[in-house]
């Protein structure tokens, strides 16, 4: 599978981005997410594989209307790369990130607005861009979010979601936000 590059993906980001601010926000929330994940690493991970899906998986931000339910990005960005012709292996970066993977019993429990699935990391690949996405929020003003903060938002989901994004902790260890903070001027909550 041919993997594309930065230069690409960025164009792919600059061709669907409604706005130079929400290109701006996305792209520069999708290169952090990717200094996380490569500053974390992953034993025998497709390093290439992880950057790509770190740059590309949030690109279904550019499609949600005003009165989407912001967990529909996942699978609207799936469908994104999809119309642009990209493998399944790239798609699934953007339908399965969110959380720490939602379930059909999660689908069905919200009232979620997706269709009846499962939407999990199921690669280390898949794992650590979901993992890395946890660290950083394109929120306004955008910030940094420590594992302990994470913790206790995604809490409201349920113990066992606190129980899988622990796990990952222990997986692939907590990175260092401080140093990436200053560099983007973004405040650590």
């Amino acid at each position: 599978m041919r993997i594309p590059g930065d230069a690409e993906i960025r164009a792919l980001h600059e061709r669907h981005a409604p706005t130079r601010e929400a290109f701006e926000r996305v792209w520069t929330h999708s290169e952090i997410v990717c200094r996380i994940a490569e500053q974390i690493g992953g034993d025998g991970l497709d390093m290439a594989l992880v950057r790509a899906g770190c740059l590309l998986h949030d690109i279904g931000v550019y499609r949600l209307e005003p009165d989407d339910h912001y967990v529909r990005h996942g699978l609207l960005g799936y469908e994104l790369l999809a119309d642009a012709g990209l493998p399944e292996t790239l798609r699934r970066f953007c339908a399965h990130h969110t959380g720490v993977g939602i379930t059909r019993d999660d689908v069905s429990r919200q009232r979620l607005p997706l269709p009846a699935g499962d939407y999990l990391a199921e690669t280390g690949e898949e794992e650590l861009v979901m993992y890395a996405d946890k660290f950083h929020s394109k929120s306004t003003p955008p910030r940094f979010v420590s594992a302990a903060t994470f913790a206790v938002n995604v809490s409201r989901f349920g113990t066992d979601k606190v129980e899988r994004f622990t796990s990952l902790v222990d997986r692939f260890g907590e990175p260092d936000l401080d140093a990436l903070a200053a560099e983007y001027g973004h405040a650590v909550t």
